[in-house]
């Protein structure tokens, strides 16, 4: 793969355009890769990630991260390692001539802020119970669908939904993002009938997607493994490690918060990625600081760290990366000890976080509430192709639909896009509104 074409400005639904070393508007400054962070800054479905779980749904602690405290930290660290990673690019050659530094930062950090854009209200957990309730549906539900929109639904996918949302679904043709971007958001470039064999459960765009897919790979040269499948664009291992590390090191802080890790605990992790310099640095930083105040500093030393020792895992994997031949993350191929200490932070979150009770309690419910959403949706939608809409249509069926707003089917939408519709409109929702949602369709609003 070639830094060239990997790195083009083109807009999704505009004509492939020579770059001419104007990619920066003359009239703002702006380059096209920093318009996309303020495309997605001011789009709808990203505000929204305000109200939907990052790990804790529905939390009670204001100082607990959601999903876009989460992104917002993602995109800081990715434009980190972009700056880092761009000028080593530069000083080697690497870029072409309408491309400086600071625009590898904003592409990560673009891609960043996208990255969870995708996400149904409660999280993980979200995804679980969708998959789960079109898993418990008969044959007959499917009849006459191709078999890749079935294995759609039956594996819906946040990363998927976020691609089909940049692409399909903002006005109708996304938000328009360059190439550059779109390739570095994708995290797993093949469809769910391919995704047994390369990432069980994981895949980056739907049936209904493709096209679109395929335009970006191919114009971006990225390599063909197979058909519909392709290697990661080399930037995508940056923003992946962007979330990795604040995954692993940052949301830690909520364990506390939570008061659900203990800060002595959190201090050993942190201090296990150090280097001796800056252990003895804490050691005279720590005197008189409150626990807060202690966290925090480490935190902060071990985001710097893991950036570092990122970008060097980058350039050293470097070719085996431009060859398609780079496997596992940027984490993992890092020195052994920072890599240890961020598999050592995930497994206590997922010991000691990811099993609290109130969690799982308000998952739990939150399968409730998936449930009665896609009852009712899928019901009402099924109703208007039967009947053809108008007076044969029941009041019910069209208050439903009329609360589902623009990703509402009609008379002449097709089973598979009316059940990828009912996903969309679901996805869109926060965490508020589908469990209130949810509470008025039983009845209990």
């Amino acid at each position: 793969m070639r830094w060239e074409r990997l790195l083009d400005d083109t807009r999704l639904g505009d004509e492939p355009r020579r770059p001419s070393g104007a990619g920066r508007a003359a009239s703002t400054g702006r380059s096209e890769f920093q318009k996309d962070h303020d495309r997605l800054i001011f789009s709808e479905p990203f505000r929204k990630l305000g109200r939907k779980t990052q790990v804790h749904p529905l939390p009670q602690n204001d100082r607990v991260h959601n999903r876009l405290t989460h992104s917002l930290e993602v995109s800081c660290v990715g434009r980190s390692l972009g700056e880092l990673a761009g000028k080593r690019l530069q000083v080697q050659g690497d870029l072409p001539d309408w491309v400086v530094a600071a625009d590898v930062a904003a592409i990560v950090q673009a891609a960043c802020l996208a990255h969870d854009i995708g996400n149904p209200p409660f999280g993980h957990a979200g995804e679980f119970a969708i998959r789960g309730w079109y898993a418990k549906r008969p044959a007959s539900f499917f009849e006459g669908m191709r078999p890749s929109c079935v294995q759609d639904l039956n594996t819906f996918e946040g990363n998927a939904q976020g691609f089909r949302l940049l692409t399909s679904l903002v006005d109708t043709v996304g938000l328009r993002l360059t190439y550059a971007t779109l390739g570095s958001f994708i995290k797993y470039p093949w469809s769910s009938l391919h995704a047994q064999r390369y990432r069980p459960g994981k895949f980056s765009y739907f049936a209904s997607e493709r096209d679109a897919f395929l335009v970006i790979a191919r114009s971006m040269g990225l390599l063909e493994i197979e058909s519909g499948v392709f290697c990661r664009h080399p930037l995508a291992y940056l923003v992946e490690a962007a979330d990795d590390i604040c995954y692993a090191i940052i949301d830690i802080e909520d364990g506390i918060e939570m008061k659900l890790l203990h800060t002595g605990e959190v201090e050993e992790l942190l201090l296990s990625v150090m280097t001796m310099e800056v252990r003895q640095r804490y050691d005279a930083y720590r005197g008189g600081r409150s626990e807060r105040q202690r966290v925090r500093w480490l935190r902060g030393q071990a985001v710097d760290l893991l950036i570092e020792d990122c970008v060097g895992s980058f350039f050293r994997n470097a070719p085996a990366i431009l060859e398609g031949r780079f496997g596992g993350s940027l984490v993992e191929a890092g020195s052994p000890h920072v890599a240890a200490g961020v598999a050592g932070a995930k497994a206590l979150a997922r010991e000691k976080i990811f099993t609290h009770t109130r969690k799982m309690e308000i998952e739990i419910g939150a399968y409730a509430a998936v449930d009665t959403l896609l009852d009712s949706c899928s019901d009402a939608a099924r109703e208007l192709l039967a009947s053809g809409g108008g007076p044969a249509l029941s009041y019910r069926a069209s208050r439903i639909l009329g609360l589902m707003g623009e990703s509402a089917p009609d008379e002449s939408t097709g089973l598979e896009d009316s059940y990828r519709l009912v996903n969309d409109f679901l996805s869109s929702l926060t965490d508020n509104r589908a469990t209130e949602l949810a509470q008025v369709i039983r009845g209990r609003g």
